[in-house]
């Protein structure tokens, strides 16, 4: 099946890298890939960095073939727009996502206003206090729209290690509230979709290779890629996937590269 795609789109977290340490093969399999004339578009539902900022990370771990690299923090402005307009927004994550959200056109609120919040963006918030946790919860109940990046429960670090991702936080609130959050990114369609427009190719001509069934394989699945299954440990869930290899040789056997 893959020898015949002409792309492929990696997610990053537990795929290509965990943490700051790139997985074995990783480089030189995505090497080969781009100077066999396969396109490249890499995926992450990272909440604290934009495309431009993990491009560079990949291209500072020899990564050069890394051209279109998106994150939810690319369209999370736009979408709370389109949603509910210009909005008064209280923001539970990082610098960089209030950035995006303020590059959309929206204001955004200190915690001690949370009264004046029309919509709360939960991220993975690195300085979460209870006093954060709690005006989110407040300003949702208070009628406030829920938004958030992913539902990814962990977020993969170096050493086999996690860090609790900002699905962990992010259902925190929503079970307080008794609401259901606005995902931006996978398994949700627009992030795909952007990447295959940035391939310029067909979903049927491409492979979504990710390490999470319910964001990468399912999310590929739905509109219409290839998918493949990263999962060094084990199949997994590997009904869920088209194929499950359990390293970037086996990938690169399968596609073609030798």
């Amino acid at each position: 099946m893959l020898r015949g795609l002409r792309g492929f789109v990696f997610d990053l977290d537990g795929c290509v890298w965990n943490g700051t340490v790139l997985n074995p093969g990783a480089r030189e399999v995505l090497t080969a890939l781009h100077a066999g004339g396969r396109r490249l578009a890499f995926l992450s539902n990272n909440s604290r960095a934009t495309g431009s900022d993990l491009r560079e990370r990949l291209h500072a771990l020899g990564v050069d073939a890394a051209e279109h690299v998106l994150t939810p923090l690319e369209i999370i402005g736009q979408v709370i727009a389109e949603r509910w307009g210009r909005s008064r927004v209280l923001v539970i994550g990082a610098r960089e996502m209030a950035e995006a959200i303020t590059r959309g056109g929206h204001d955004i609120l200190d915690v001690k206003d949370w009264r004046s919040a029309t919509v709360v963006a939960v991220g993975n918030d690195f300085d979460l206090t209870y006093e954060r946790l709690t005006a989110a919860c407040r300003a949702a109940v208070a009628g406030a729209a829920l938004v958030t990046p992913n539902l990814d429960r962990r977020l993969p670090i170096e050493g086999g290690d996690f860090l609790p991702g900002c699905g962990a936080i992010v259902e925190a609130v929503a079970v307080a509230a008794g609401v259901r959050p606005l995902v931006v990114g996978k398994p949700e369609p627009p992030l795909f979709l952007i990447a295959l427009r940035q391939l310029g190719l067909p979903a049927a001509g491409v492979a979504m290779v990710g390490d999470s069934v319910p964001s990468d394989i399912r999310g590929g699945r739905a509109v219409g890629m290839h998918t493949v299954l990263y999962a060094p440990d084990g199949a997994g869930e590997a009904r869920d996937a088209d194929l499950v290899v359990r390293s970037f040789s086996e990938l690169a056997t399968l596609a073609g590269l030798g």
